[in-house]
């Protein structure tokens, strides 16, 4: 229950960052409106949340002395690539997430960061055992 809470937070943070950000956008089926639009962002959450699970744990892992170095500011120059490789990942079709650049991925990377930290605070926490 908690994984689908997860991806509508990531799919708010994305559709907000579209907004905030310029150089990010979302392209979406015209002739569905709005509800093709909510369908594009979800299913790029979703992707979202596979490159976050998948390939950032390995790349924070490599990049560890550079985080510490940094004082864990480098964590934005790896949202930041997370952000690129989704929007790389979907332009193998003609929908999905835009990215025009490392500076709009940075700031995107940013504005997902806070507001998945300030909804996440919502999102029910996994029962112990």
């Amino acid at each position: 229950m908690r994984a689908p809470l997860l991806w509508i937070c990531n799919a708010i943070a994305i559709w907000l960052a579209s907004i905030w950000v310029s150089g990010i956008g979302i392209l979406s089926p015209a002739e569905h409106g709005d509800w093709g639009k909510v369908i594009v962002v979800l299913v790029v959450a979703i992707v979202f949340s596979a490159v976050n699970a998948v390939v950032k744990p390995l790349l924070t892992l490599l990049s560890l002395p550079l985080v510490v170095l940094t004082l864990g500011l480098f964590l934005l120059v790896i949202n930041a690539l997370m952000l690129l490789l989704t929007a790389k990942l979907s332009e193998l079709t003609d929908y999905g997430l835009r990215v025009d650049g490392f500076w709009p991925a940075v700031w995107g990377g940013l504005v997902i960061a806070l507001v998945n930290w300030v909804l996440g605070a919502f999102v029910p926490a996994p029962a112990r055992r």
